[in-house]
């Protein structure tokens, strides 16, 4: 029901785009740490093993280290899909024998993709190639690219209806976290929010360092 890309770009940020049938994706399913990696953990989802694998990357394991940690310590690893990626651009990803529907999943160096319930496993091809060949500026853009090229190869084998973007940069809080919970076109919705945010984003970065110096957008109550 679910299909995902993360990333670490040559900046060391590190985002992930996901999209599904159900509702709250991004809330269950993509994990990021500053400095640290990314993982989305899907299919039958449990949230709980996005933070076992963020610790093992943190203890120092490499993504292949940290996907045998985390699936060691799950007991019904056949039912879940993990992606990771690691702060040198590594990846690793599991796909248990119960995936639900037409799975797949593609890897290259800084970058992984995977899904399930797919139209066809053309869809995450088509979701990691959008990401790499994007000439976009920001790592959110490139993201949301591939996340559209998934929707134009065919998406998921149903309606999707949520979807998230989140990115993680040199602070300890994501300096992109957006989230279309329950919409019917949440692509298209996801990529308008990356439009309202994308001319805001610095600013919050640094009302959140020096709020001094941050600037004033003129809402009531706003110095």
């Amino acid at each position: 029901m679910t299909f995902s890309l993360v990333a670490r770009d040559g900046s060391g940020a590190f985002g992930i785009v996901i999209s599904s049938s159900s509702p709250a994706v991004a809330a269950r399913c993509a994990h990021l740490r500053t400095g640290v990696g990314a993982v989305c953990s899907q299919n039958v989802t449990n949230p709980q093993l996005g933070v076992v694998a963020l610790d093992a990357l943190a203890d120092g394991r490499d993504a292949a280290g940290a996907l045998a940690t985390t699936l060691a310590s799950e007991p019904h690893r056949d039912h879940r899909q993990v992606v990771i990626v690691d702060g040198r651009g590594g990846t690793a990803v599991h796909t248990g024998t119960h995936a639900l529907g037409i799975n797949h999943h593609a890897q290259t160096t800084g970058a992984a993709a995977a899904g399930n319930m797919l139209r066809d496993a053309a869809v995450v091809e088509a979701l990691l190639a959008g990401y790499v060949d994007s000439a976009a500026a920001t790592l959110e853009a490139r993201l949301l690219d591939g996340l559209v090229a998934a929707a134009a190869a065919g998406g998921e084998a149903g309606p999707v209806r949520s979807a998230g973007l989140q990115v993680v940069e040199d602070v300890p809080w994501p300096v992109t976290d957006l989230r279309v919970d329950w919409h019917d076109d949440p692509v298209t919705e996801l990529r308008r929010l990356w439009d309202v945010w994308e001319p805001q984003k610095r600013d919050y970065r640094t009302r959140g360092l020096d709020p001094t110096v941050a600037p004033s957008y003129g809402v009531p109550g706003d110095p």
